[in-house]
């Protein structure tokens, strides 16, 4: 079975960072592409980030492109999420996602797996 299991997130001040991990079992990791995706209240889901399955390729959605920073560890089979600098429009559940290709505009194309979410709330 596979398991895609997000951590990391929690309730922080505007200006403040979080890494969120994203664990993955049950699959050969380093045969997907892996995206960080979110979704905030009342919104539409948005792929904010992808990176291939080396981890040398990353896109990111170009509105968070100079705060979030995207990395995995194949060993480990661990996808992460920097987000630096928080604002409470960052406010959003985020889910890891793995699948094969990688967009430019930073999102996961066609999704396989979804991992549960990781709640993230910014505070002014």
């Amino acid at each position: 079975e596979v398991q895609l299991v997000e951590s990391g997130g929690g309730s922080v001040q505007a200006g403040g960072s979080l890494r969120l991990s994203c664990a993955a079992s049950g699959l050969r990791f380093d045969d997907y592409a892996m995206g960080w995706f979110r979704q905030a209240p009342g919104k539409e889901r948005e792929g904010v980030s992808c990176t291939n399955w080396s981890g040398e390729n990353k896109y990111y959605l170009k509105s968070v492109m100079a705060r979030f920073t995207t990395s995995r560890d194949n060993a480990k089979s661990t996808l992460y999420l920097q987000i630096d600098n928080l604002d409470p429009e960052d406010t959003a559940m985020y889910f890891c996602a793995a699948g094969d290709y990688c967009e430019l505009r930073g999102t996961l194309r066609e999704p396989k797996y979804w991992g549960k979410g990781t709640q993230v709330t910014v505070s002014p």
